[in-house]
């Protein structure tokens, strides 16, 4: 499985976490691991549980559109988009 890096990349509106561009957390198979003195919203968070065992999984089927490179999500937040860039770093620890 590959770790991922998950990282605020922009917002768009008013975000009341408050999530600032640049913040990031690591997801390591099934463990979330945020830096000290900063969080993650789990509203957001919930809403991208569902795709990372998708992303941290090795290619199955050649044209897979989860084996190719970053992914970008966006928070479900009307009010304030947060945009996640969600990247491959590298094999599980």
């Amino acid at each position: 499985m590959h770790l991922l890096k998950v990282t605020v990349e922009r917002i768009e509106g008013y975000c009341n976490q408050p999530m600032l561009v640049g913040d990031s957390f690591i997801v390591d198979g099934g463990k979330i691991r945020i830096p000290s003195q900063k969080h993650i919203c789990m509203w957001a968070l919930q809403s991208m549980m569902p795709i990372f065992a998708l992303l941290q999984r090795e290619a199955s089927v050649k044209g897979d559109w989860a084996t190719k490179g970053d992914q970008v999500f966006v928070c479900p937040d009307p009010k304030g988009k947060v945009y996640f860039r969600i990247e491959k770093t590298g094999e599980e620890e």
